[in-house]
């Protein structure tokens, strides 16, 4: 599965790499989901919501890749791993308070009911290997 997740990033970061030459290189969560059987729309419709709540909150909506061919894994979410405001995050909770989205404890419940198999990580990129090997002089 690490193997895996490496190569989606690779191949993302590759596809972005053009948009990161010379920027600061941001932090990303990278998720990746096996759904448990037969929970799949109700996965994208709960993550749907949540993506609503971003925007009202005036962030953007998590970027989703859905699976084709190869390694046992349905989606790859990735998203901002920047710290948000305190507004954003009061904004944030609020849409999802009107959205009827569930929160804290109960959305790792919710979550959890359509999960098979989870992992995430921190990554920083899109970047290229020429711009992160001047971080380092």
């Amino acid at each position: 599965m690490r193997r895996f997740v490496g190569l989606c990033l690779a191949m993302f970061g590759l596809s972005c790499a053009p948009l990161a030459f010379g920027a600061d290189v941001p932090t990303m969560q990278v998720e990746l989901y096996r759904i448990a059987p037969g929970q799949h729309v109700a996965f994208l419709k709960l993550i749907s919501l949540y993506d609503q709540a971003n925007v009202a909150a005036g962030l953007p909506p998590r970027q989703l890749f859905v699976h084709q061919d190869g390694a046992d894994w349905d989606f790859l979410i990735l998203q901002s791993a920047a710290d948000w405001t305190d507004e954003q995050r009061t904004k944030f909770r609020a849409a999802l308070t009107k959205l009827g989205a569930p929160q804290g404890a109960k959305f790792f419940i919710e979550i959890r009911k359509l999960m098979a198999e989870h992992t995430d990580t921190t990554v920083k990129g899109p970047t290229t290997a020429g711009d992160w090997l001047k971080q380092l002089e």
